[in-house]
């Protein structure tokens, strides 16, 4: 069994990003063992566990929090009216 790769090193979600596309870019290598890409694949989702985790515990400004509030809205906004006005294709 693989051992659990070490994320320790990535302290913040800038170095975490930066190291997920590294993993990224590895792994489409055609050059990259199916061994090393699954080792890859482990440290990615430990890295993802780890960003979450971040985000969950950050305490984000006033401003900040209502700039992801328009985000969400918007975004909700924009897939309602896709949904209403786009006609379903048909197979």
């Amino acid at each position: 069994m693989a051992r659990k790769p070490d994320i320790s090193v990535y302290k913040n979600f800038d170095q975490i990003v930066t190291r997920m596309e590294e993993i990224v870019g590895q792994v489409r290598d055609k050059d990259t063992s199916l061994e090393r890409s699954l080792d890859l694949f482990d440290e990615a989702l430990s890295l993802g566990s780890k960003a979450v985790g971040l985000v969950d515990t950050t305490d984000f400004s006033p401003a900040e929090l209502e700039r992801m509030k328009d985000v969400e809205v918007g975004g909700q906004e924009a897939d309602a009216s896709q949904s209403s006005d786009t006609p379903a294709k048909e197979a």
